[in-house]
Order: structure tokens, then sequence, then C-alpha cells
């Protein structure tokens, strides 16, 4: 076997038919779509949500709630986080925290949990800290400062 020699199994390639192309070709003048109608027409067809005439399913639903779209998105990082990413005595700014990969967009702020430990003594400056992690931070010698 030669790489020149290769070729695809017999059957898997088959020629794209050409629709519209003149009444020889068996799919002309309608191109398979018949004459007029729902189908014949572009656009036409019924969407994935169509039942029938029958109330679509999101229609039946209750309508329950509402979404507050003013309340303010944290970006969330937990201290372990901290720990495995940054030396002893860095100052961690929302900044920094982009630079370093660990957030992508600050968005509303960036709010510090206390999920895992900490050995390294950080100075971490964030718009929000979880009790917990504040005193984890404080117990390895790090500073808490609220933006």
């Amino acid at each position: 076997m030669k790489l020149h020699s290769l070729k695809p199994a017999e059957g898997s390639r088959v020629k794209e038919t050409r629709k519209g192309r003149g009444i020889g070709s068996g799919l002309g003048k309608t191109a398979g779509r018949g004459h007029k109608g729902q189908g014949a027409r572009s656009g036409g067809g019924k969407g994935p949500y169509f039942e029938g005439g029958q109330t679509p399913l999101q229609r039946r639903m209750p309508k329950r709630g509402f979404t507050n779209i003013f309340k303010p998105e944290y970006v969330v990082i937990n201290v372990k986080q901290l720990n495995d990413r940054f030396e002893k005595g860095t100052v961690v700014t929302p900044e920094l925290l982009v630079e370093s990969g660990l957030v992508k967009n600050v968005r509303d702020g960036v709010r510090i949990l206390g999920n895992g430990e900490i050995t390294k003594a950080l100075t971490v400056k964030a718009h929000g800290f979880s009790k917990s992690a504040a005193e984890k931070i404080a117990a390895a010698g790090g500073q808490v400062e609220v933006i």
C-alpha cells in the first residue's frame, strides 16, 4: 500500500445533489419542493417548538418569579487558589488576579471565599470576603483589605 493508491471506501463519498438545475436533472423547476404551500416557500416549515397547533409547552408553563438584572455579579476565588498561585508577601489585587489568569473578567468585583487552607502571608485586596476567608488569611499572617 502506498500513499498515492489510497482511496475512500466505496460508497462513503457521495456527490452532492444540485437542485434546480434543469428538467434533465430530475430535480429542476420546483427543486423537490412541490407546488406552492408552506414547504415551497423560503423559510417555510414549522419551528422546533411547533406542536401541530396545540399550545406549545413553553407557553403552557406558569411564569414564576423574576430576574433581578441589577444584582451585582461577583467573581469568586477560594483561599486555596491564592495559596497555590502566589508567593509569600505578595499583594494580591483584582488586576493581579487577571494577569495571573485566575480571573478572566472582574465584572462587579472579586469576592474571596474560605474553601481550602492558606499557609502563606498574603495581603489580599478585594471587594468582599467571607468571614472564614478573612480569618484564614489573618491566621496565616496576611492582611485583608476591602476595596
